[in-house]
Parts: C-alpha cells; structure tokens; sequence
C-alpha cells in the first residue's frame, strides 16, 4: 500500500518529502480516522521539525490525489482515512465512532451511482463518499442495558 501510495506521488511529479513519508506511514499504520491535531500529537516527538500547516497541507494533497478521504467528525471537524483498500464507513450518530466496513464491490457501486446521477440528473461526479449512520455496537448496548 506504501508503495502504491508513492507510486501515486511519483506519477503526479509530488516531490516525496521525509513529512509526506511519515505522513503517509502513519495514516497506514492506524486505523484511528484522525485528525490533524492527532496526527501531529503523534508525530511531533519523532519528527521535530512537523508542523501542524505541514500535516494540513499533505492531508489536502493526498485527498486530491485519492490516497486519502476526509470525514466529518462528530465535533465539526475532519479526520482522514487511508483508502488503500475497497470500503465505506458505518458512522455512529451517538459517539461518533468511525468503523471501516469491507467492501470489494466499492468500486464498482461508486461507477453505476455516478451514472445514475448522470442518467438521471445530467450531474457529472467528482467525488463519491459512501458513509452509513447509526447507533454502533457499544452505544446500543449501553441503551439496551438503560432500558
């Protein structure tokens, strides 16, 4: 994925910086969804010299670039996810939870809704995000023990 992701960078003449490469790693490696601010908690010991207008930027370019997806968070802000692999997102509207759910058709739906928005409305797409929203596991189990 790494690797595909620098051979995103490379194929757009994106100068692959030790920032957007600890950048990228990071975003790999965690499943967290998170934001700037997190990204640069996590980072700033091991990289001094990170700022957070740095984190910022990257996260813009690799989102232009499709590497990345940015979601909204439940406090009004933007976490980001790696979309190295096919998958919407089950968001729960109680605590905000951000689950990554498998889907090896992702590709292929985005296609027939991008044509339906053409067919039916003449809309041409740019971007297609898939998100579901509900009440995650825990929160409808704390409900259920409520009731």
């Amino acid at each position: 994925m790494y690797e595909k992701a620098l051979e995103t960078l490379r194929n757009n003449n994106v100068r692959i910086t030790p920032q957007r490469q600890i950048i990228l790693k990071y975003l790999i490696n965690h499943d967290n969804h998170p934001s700037v601010d997190t990204i640069y908690e996590a980072l700033k010991q091991e990289f001094s010299n990170l700022s957070i207008a740095t984190i910022y930027n990257t996260l813009q370019l690799f989102e232009k670039l499709d590497i990345i997806i940015a979601l909204p968070a439940e406090d009004g802000g933007i976490r980001y996810d790696f979309f190295g692999s096919p998958h919407f997102h089950a968001i729960c509207d109680n605590c905000g939870e951000i689950e990554d759910i498998d889907f090896p058709n992702y590709k292929q739906l985005k296609q027939e809704l991008a044509k339906e928005a053409m067919d039916q409305a003449g809309f041409q797409t740019n971007k297609i995000h898939i998100e579901v929203f509900g009440l995650c596991k825990n929160c409808r189990e704390e409900l259920a023990k409520k009731r």
